[in-house]
């Protein structure tokens, strides 16, 4: 990306002619027709050259840690009209228990601060390693946790545990897969990410009442368990430096495309040693090992607040930010919602998020057929076979469009209450979701910062969350229904 001032500065025609910094050249080149495994080069430590099955083994295991660590952050809240009767000698209000929510979601993003400087200094996989470890461990103590202190804090560590799900998860995701194939991968790890939540919010409500309080917690941690024992085996690290000329490719070319950090040269494993080189076998073993940190950490901590003068940041981080703070906000007071009058949906009241779960398939329907075909096409027929994070941007504004009125759509309906009403809830969720599925894949490709976007939009929703918390809600939109049904807290 560039400045704002050099963006607004030129002309279409000069966009279209120009090869920004970011702009990735897509080579095919093979000798016998078939198209099997894509390399960009012939360094097996390369990870686009892991195994396919590696690779989706890690997708498999990154999508599963964003699920467990948004389905541990979402499951408690059908639970809190319980709460009376499972702590009856620690009395709370609403208010209070949503900051059991809001103080999750807020180290959800605000533990990326240490997580992504030091998975771009020491390495993805043991930042994962610690991070689903303290997740685990978390997760333990707020099952044996006796009261509301306790848990309070229990659950800010849990949302530090599992806010590398959120930034270092598809860091990894993009390390392993070419251009034209993250949008794909990215499109599964999100419907786990969006889903997580969803689910949580869904089951809590008849696992407490069925199984009681503490099961909850059990639940998450057999999850959260399994993610450790993913990421020890199956997770390898990716951070690979990419920083030698370009070979295979005609001089003048090279030197061109040398310029552009994300450049990546595919060629057809039939044909990919490169010049004379040759490489030490790699194992799956050593794949799984440590590599030594590198650079200055404190560079590494300064460096993606540089972007916030990039426009790119904020157009995707806005996005973002508005979207997750939406879903948040619903996830928490939607079942407070319909557990009153006059829904009284009581253990049922977790159904909210079959809405929000429809609509995040759909969404992820949408994303896998759209992301990367759009990608491809315009850089094969306009762009002479390059490909730029742009081309994607084009499936956001439908999405966007349609959560925007998702957002309106459950805030009337929330604010006046009937019989009918949960229809319009559940629709609005639906819409909701269904437009953030896309910003993952084709936002957090546009930017080289995506991985500090949960950090800001947390904040925004955080700070909006406790100028309104004395009246039970998250948003102000919701406020008229929410005082009209069950007054403030």
């Amino acid at each position: 990306m560039v400045s704002f001032k050099q963006a607004f500065a030129l002309s279409s025609q000069e966009v279209d002619a120009s090869a920004p910094p970011g702009t990735i050249q897509i080579h095919r080149e093979q000798e016998d027709g078939h198209h099997d495994n894509i390399v960009v080069s012939g360094d097996p430590r390369d990870p686009l050259n892991f195994p396919t099955w590696q690779k989706i083994a890690a997708l498999l295991v990154a999508s599963l840690y964003a699920f467990s660590a948004n389905f541990t952050s979402g499951v408690i809240a059908p639970a809190f009209q319980l709460w009376p009767m499972i702590f009856p000698k620690d009395p709370r209000s609403l208010s209070e228990l949503s900051t059991l929510m809001a103080i999750n979601v807020l180290f959800l993003g605000a533990a990326n601060i240490w997580w992504v400087p030091m998975s771009n200094w020491m390495g993805r996989r043991p930042v994962l390693i610690l991070a689903t470890l303290l997740l685990t461990f978390s997760t333990l103590w707020c099952g044996l946790a006796t009261g509301y202190d306790s848990l309070l804090a229990a659950r800010a560590f849990q949302g530090m545990g599992g806010a590398a799900a959120d930034s270092v998860a598809p860091a990894l995701v993009g390390d392993m897969f070419p251009v034209h194939q993250r949008g794909r991968a990215m499109a599964v790890y999100t419907i786990m990410l969006v889903v997580g939540p969803l689910a949580g919010g869904v089951s809590g409500g008849y696992i407490v009442y069925e199984q009681g309080w503490q099961m909850i917690f059990w639940i998450c941690l057999a999850l959260t368990a399994a993610c450790v024992v993913g990421v020890i085996f199956f997770v390898p690290e990716t951070l690979y430096s990419r920083e030698a000329p370009i070979e295979g490719v005609p001089g003048h070319e090279s030197e061109k495309q040398a310029q552009f950090a994300n450049n990546e040269h595919v060629e057809n494993k039939s044909t990919a040693t490169v010049g004379e080189q040759q490489y030490r076998p790699f194992t799956y073993v050593q794949s799984l090992g440590f590599i030594k940190p590198r650079g200055s950490l404190l560079k590494q901590f300064i460096q993606p607040w540089r972007t916030l003068a990039l426009p790119g940041t904020w157009v995707v981080m806005l996005h973002y930010a508005g979207l997750v703070g939406g879903i948040v906000s619903i996830s928490t007071i939607g079942p407070q919602i319909v557990a009153s009058p006059p829904y009284l949906w009581k253990a049922n009241a977790g159904l909210i998020n079959i809405g929000a779960l429809i609509g995040g398939i759909i969404g992820y329907v949408y994303t896998h057929m759209l992301a990367d075909g759009s990608l491809i096409k315009k850089a094969s027929k306009k762009r002479h076979g390059v490909a730029e994070a742009e081309d994607r941007l084009p499936t956001l504004f439908f999405p966007l469009f349609v959560a925007t009125g998702g957002l309106l759509v459950f805030g009337f309906c929330a604010q006046n209450p009937g019989p009918k009403m949960w229809i319009g809830l559940q629709f609005g969720y639906g819409m909701l979701t269904f437009g953030l599925m896309q910003v993952p894949s084709v936002g957090f490709n546009y930017i080289s910062a995506h991985r500090f976007i949960p950090l800001f939009g947390s904040r925004l929703f955080y700070n909006g969350y406790y100028s309104s918390r004395n009246y039970c809600i998250c948003v102000d939109v919701f406020r008229g229904g929410l005082d009209s049904s069950q007054g403030r807290c």
